[in-house]
């Protein structure tokens, strides 16, 4: 009889159903007893007119992760057994709200818009099994979520190491998991150029490669003596855009000026205020081939050599910007300003005489104006510039939005301005950080754990609620000076990404370490089953 009862005592807490281990956390998450099983009978079932696109995300997740080929069906009676994607009016200031109802019987998600559905059938696919079919069972759950703010990105550098078209899709693959809606596509800088400008074709043909690369960190230990380079095609670059757009996010690309220019300059030497000087290289790293004239950098660092600020310059940009505009259908084009030398500028005769001429105060002065008038140009085209918080230097252009990326300061001044800021301070976000005390692999430096990240608050405590609403998001960096292959861009992103990922999509309220700490075991198994590399360096940095 004593069994019995601590049977019976003990049967609530064995049929009460496991909480599902989502990343982010969604807004409110009721679980239910149940589940709906998937099966080759299941149907998607559209409701609504433009749902295309998340339906053939599932179908194709399905067919390729799971080995179950679904058939997608336009409006009709949704009846039992199918997954149903529809509009349902949220009431929310941002897209991307969504509700999602897993019963018994049928799988039914409603989006605020397309993207809001987009982001339900994330959560649908975080919800399965880690196995092949024929059969999957989701637990029966009711969710409804929703975004914290508009900006959730993730940067990757392909100027100093390439990565192919087949990675770019898988990389933005990766922002799509995690419900992010931004790609930043860092892609020309001093070690190489790597978009295809048809009016300028020596900029891939000349700047798009580089004679060789330093060995080890910088300095570096000698040089492999390696030609190494690589662009996108145009075609490329569009297919990269749709394919991102089809998962609703949206491509920023990035042309560094002022600075960051020796690759472009190699191409077209009369970018420079000194055409005829030799590229000049740190006098401790090891060079390869010819030294003479202007080359594409092969260490890593700051250079001298910088955009010009003349009238041939600033038509080179604009025609260059021209069809960077025509491949990039979004918003924002960003323009860099970061790390800009004033060196050249200080002893050339051209810019001392512009800073007279124009009543600058000084080089940052000069900055500055090269900055607006790209910005102007660029408006006058409906597009409007993000620059690193380096643009702040000698007054920020009238419309500019600023990535703070040098510590928080650049992005609380430029709230305080009335400017929209995108947070991406080099101590939580910069995921080119080592993450382990005893990180085996070489890499630039600082150390920046996965609680380092989840601890991050994008708002600053120091600004006002008015202010506050200029903060559009965060965003994370990869640059790549010592990631040379793919299987590196995933260790050093994931775990990292899950923890940003909360960050930028759960209220701050919902954030709890320990019970995220608890979601991450699931989240490693998923990386498993989906054959992600990842680093480890969480199972060693719990116990520090």
């Amino acid at each position: 009889m004593k069994q019995l009862l601590s049977l019976l005592l003990l049967l609530p807490v064995l049929l009460k159903a496991q909480q599902p281990m989502l990343i982010p956390q969604p807004e409110q998450m009721e679980v239910r007893q149940g589940s709906f099983t998937i099966s080759k009978n299941t149907k998607i079932i559209l409701q609504g007119s433009g749902l295309e696109k998340s339906a053939r995300f599932l179908r194709d997740y399905l067919e390729k992760i799971h080995g179950i080929s679904l058939q997608v069906k336009q409006g009709g009676n949704a009846g039992k057994g199918n997954i149903v994607l529809n509009y349902e009016k949220q009431e929310y200031r941002l897209p991307g709200a969504y509700r999602l109802d897993v019963s018994n019987d049928a799988i039914y998600i409603a989006g605020d818009n397309g993207e809001g559905c987009f982001y339900g059938v994330q959560t649908l696919i975080q919800l399965l099994p880690f196995r092949k079919g024929p059969q999957l069972a989701v637990p029966a759950v009711a969710i409804t979520d929703k975004p914290r703010f508009a900006y959730r990105g993730m940067h990757l550098d392909v100027s100093r190491h390439f990565f192919p078209v087949s990675f770019i899709k898988k990389y933005i693959d990766f922002i799509a998991m995690y419900k992010m809606n931004s790609f930043h596509w860092h892609l020309t800088d001093d070690q190489g150029w790597r978009i295809e400008i048809k009016k300028y074709p020596r900029l891939t043909q000349v700047g798009g490669y580089r004679n060789g690369t330093i060995i080890g960190r910088y300095p570096g230990k000698g040089n492999d003596g390696i030609r190494y380079g690589g662009y996108y095609t145009q075609e490329e670059i569009k297919e990269v855009v749709k394919y991102a757009a089809d998962r609703y996010i949206t491509v920023l690309p990035e042309i560094e000026m002022p600075g960051h220019a020796s690759a472009a300059i190699a191409a077209y030497p009369q970018l420079s205020c000194f055409p005829e000087e030799a590229t000049r290289h740190p006098s401790q790293t090891a060079w390869n081939g010819d030294s003479t004239g202007k080359k594409v950098q092969q260490s890593w660092g700051v250079f001298p050599d910088v955009f010009a600020p003349t009238e041939y310059t600033f038509e080179f940009l604009q025609n260059v910007l021209d069809e960077v505009i025509q491949l990039f259908p979004g918003k924002y084009i960003h323009i860099g300003g970061d790390e800009c030398p004033k060196d050249n500028w200080k002893r050339s005769a051209f810019c001392q005489q512009l800073i007279k001429e124009k009543g600058l105060k000084d080089e940052h002065g000069l900055q500055s104006y090269f900055i607006r008038r790209i910005e102007q140009y660029l408006n006058k085209k409906g597009r409007q510039i993000i620059g690193w918080d380096e643009i702040l230097e000698g007054g920020l252009a009238p419309n500019a939005t600023v990535m703070s990326w040098r510590g928080e300061k650049g992005g609380i001044e430029a709230a305080r301005q009335q400017h929209q800021v995108i947070m991406t301070p080099g101590g939580w976000m910069y995921f080119d950080h080592t993450q382990d005390k005893n990180e085996d692999s070489v890499t630039i430096g600082g150390y920046t754990t996965i609680q380092k990240v989840y601890s991050y608050e994008p708002v600053p405590k120091e600004l006002n609620e008015a202010e506050s609403n200029y903060i559009l998001g965060a965003q994370a960096n990869l640059w790549t000076e010592y990631i040379k292959n793919t299987a590196k861009v995933e260790y050093m992103i994931f775990p990292r990404m899950s923890a940003l990922s909360e960050v930028l999509w759960s209220r701050k309220e919902k954030r709890s370490w320990p019970d995220f700490e608890k979601r991450l075991g699931n989240e490693f198994s998923r990386y498993d089953w989906l054959k992600r590399n990842y680093s480890k360096a969480f199972f060693n940095t719990v116990n520090q």
